[in-house]
């Protein structure tokens, strides 16, 4: 159904009127009150989208005390269709029939998408290829526009072909594939210009308000550009194109700095043309849908959480691995390091998502204020609880592969880690001694993300013999896996079937290819329609981003001016050995040495 008042889902009140029962079987004829201390505003947008298709409800919201006029619906939906083990497909977004953050109606508002940077790889590779995705889903308002801005000479033609190669459609549903995209591609236009002209922005913004028509005018602005531009951007950007009317926010790719001093004098510049709420400073990971199942996980299961704390977990490991170097990347690469491109952003925010007390609510700032807790409350990063690393040439199977200054664009005496692993403590009540070992490199024998909480062993074991000398296989362990083939699973000790006592260890497993049919969106989906929604959980505030700068900052500085050097290890190897002394350090193995293969 049509949602009747523009501000609903947002509103201090939404009440559902359940006309047939059938529909809520506890909840009786008259109203359902829902409240923002119990909802976030993403809970009751979708709770709003939801209500829209059943065909049998009326949503009726009320702002300082006027009531709105329920729509009747005007398409009847057909009964649901179930999946495998009774589970209900996900309802379609239908976003462009919703525009309570839009404006005050459907017809008067509108969403403008500025990709800065849109010849770059980012652009072409995922974001324009997450755009089109959620048009495909509707997850898009029903007046949008898109557009590329960079200082290549290119024709909205020619925007249109590069962005075609990269658009593909959802694998479980292909339907009208051809006609969705052609209706996207029409959508989209460029403007070329210099990232420092006022001018140029000035003339983007004509051609905004030209494909807004009068309307409410909206407008995202997506940096995919080198920091070094962003400041130059944001002004132009801030003092030319800032919609007049509606909204104005600004996604910011990292890196956020390079340490402490350059992160705050970043966070300064931009603040001088924009408020914290329209900077939405991007993580990637924090979209993955594993990373968005952890509080899930751990907050609306009690078999997990009263577990979740030193008097039960023995250590956890965030371990980021890929299985190819930099590729013709060294240049960047080089400047920062495995530690402030993968540990001090992506493994750091998805520590302090595991390690974070109960919010307040799911609301964005309930949420980041108990991440900052956390990141306040670690204890600084000393150099002996940090090994680095540096792939070196190997050959294998008859095939040499080049090591990292064998790169073209790296320095041929570059002391730059491509691995690193560090353990890491929370001088907490809940985490007090829990050693969180990190890991993270370039050019290993595998590519995974993945999360493995190792927990204590059982007091006097009674099954202690049946596991000889390695009690290490007595305890169990829960496993998230990010990528690649997402799955949650908890190690746990059975019984052989027989007659003797002979004891396994098995996985209770939820592997998500074969729980769920529908393809599991790209990060960049899901981040890209919360800033259009302005839901900021997923995105880091300020002050998370200096908690995080001033743990590393200081090992940074000491690793730079001492030079201390890498250690080497082969291409397509474990790593260094120097990471397996670490965790011994701590009486800890790391978990992804094993096979333990989930199917």
């Amino acid at each position: 159904m049509a949602v009747s008042s523009p501000n609903c889902a947002f509103s201090s009140r939404c009440i559902l009127h359940a006309s047939t029962p059938s529909n809520h079987q506890h909840a009786s004829p008259s109203s359902i009150l829902l409240t923002e201390s119990s909802f976030s505003e993403r809970a009751l947008r979708r709770f709003a989208l939801e209500s829209r298709n059943k065909s049998h409800q009326d949503v009726v919201c009320l702002q300082d005390g006027a009531v709105a006029a329920a729509v009747t619906p005007s398409v009847k939906e057909s009964p649901p269709m179930k999946l495998k083990d009774g589970i209900l497909p996900v309802i379609p977004c239908q976003v462009h029939e919703d525009v309570s953050t839009f404006g005050p109606g459907d017809d008067a508002s509108s969403v403008s998408i500025t990709v800065v940077g849109a010849s770059g790889d980012l652009a072409k590779k995922k974001i324009f290829p997450a755009l089109f995705a959620l048009y495909y889903e509707d997850c898009l308002p029903k007046h949008f526009t898109i557009f590329g801005y960079a200082r290549s000479k290119m024709a909205d033609a020619e925007l249109r072909n590069m962005v075609s190669k990269t658009l593909t459609c959802r694998i479980d549903k292909r339907e009208n594939c051809n006609d969705k995209m052609e209706q996207f591609l029409q959508r989209c236009f460029y403007h070329s210009g210099q990232y420092d002209s006022e001018e140029n922005f000035a003339e983007l913004d004509r051609k905004l308000k030209q494909h807004e028509a009068g309307r409410v005018s909206n407008r995202l602005f997506y940096l995919s550009i080198p920091p070094n531009i962003f400041i130059n951007v944001v002004k132009c950007a801030s003092l030319s194109t800032s919609s007049s009317n509606g909204w104005t926010r600004v996604i910011v790719e990292k890196p956020f700095g390079r340490d402490s001093e350059s992160s705050a004098a970043l966070t300064r510049s931009l603040k001088q043309y924009l408020t914290e709420d329209q900077i939405f400073r991007i993580d990637h990971y924090l979209g993955k849908e594993l990373v968005e199942n952890l509080s899930v996980l751990r907050f609306s299961n009690l078999v997990f959480e009263p577990l979740w704390s030193r008097q039960y977990i023995r250590n956890v490991q965030l371990i980021f691995s890929e299985d190819f170097g930099t590729e013709g990347r060294g240049g960047y690469f080089d400047n920062y390091g495995i530690i402030r491109d993968i540990m001090q952003n992506h493994l750091l925010q998805i520590l302090a998502l595991f390690a974070m007390e109960t919010p307040v609510s799911l609301d964005a700032e309930d949420i980041r204020n108990e991440k900052v807790k956390v990141l306040r409350s670690m204890r600084p990063l000393q150099l002996e609880n940090v090994v680095t690393g540096q792939y070196k040439s190997h050959t294998k199977g008859g095939v040499t592969y080049p090591g990292y200054t064998d790169d073209t664009t790296v320095p041929n005496d570059s002391l730059t880690p491509t691995f690193a692993a560090a353990a890491l403590f929370i001088d907490n009540a809940r985490w007090d001694g829990v050693p969180f070992l990190m890991k993270a490199g370039k050019a290993l024998h595998n590519r995974r993300a993945e999360i493995r909480v190792q927990f204590r062993h059982v007091p006097g074991n009674l099954y202690k013999r049946s596991f000889g000398t390695d009690l290490d296989r007595a305890t169990n362990e829960l496993v998230i896996r990010v990528q690649p083939d997402e799955a949650i699973y908890l190690k746990i000790n059975n019984k052989v079937p027989g007659l003797g006592m002979r004891l396994d260890r098995s996985n209770l497993n939820l592997h998500y290819a074969a729980r769920y049919s529908k393809e599991i969106p790209d990060a960049y989906e899901r981040l890209l329609l919360d800033a259009i929604e302005g839901e900021r959980r997923l995105f880091i505030r300020s002050d998370e981003l200096d908690a995080a700068w001033d743990l590393f900052t200081p090992l940074l500085k000491e690793f730079e001016e001492k030079k201390i050097a890498p250690e080497l290890y082969p291409y397509g190897s474990r790593g260094p050995v120097g990471a397996h002394y670490l965790a011994a350090k701590y009486k800890v193995r790391w978990g992804d040495l094993g096979s333990d293969q989930v199917h």
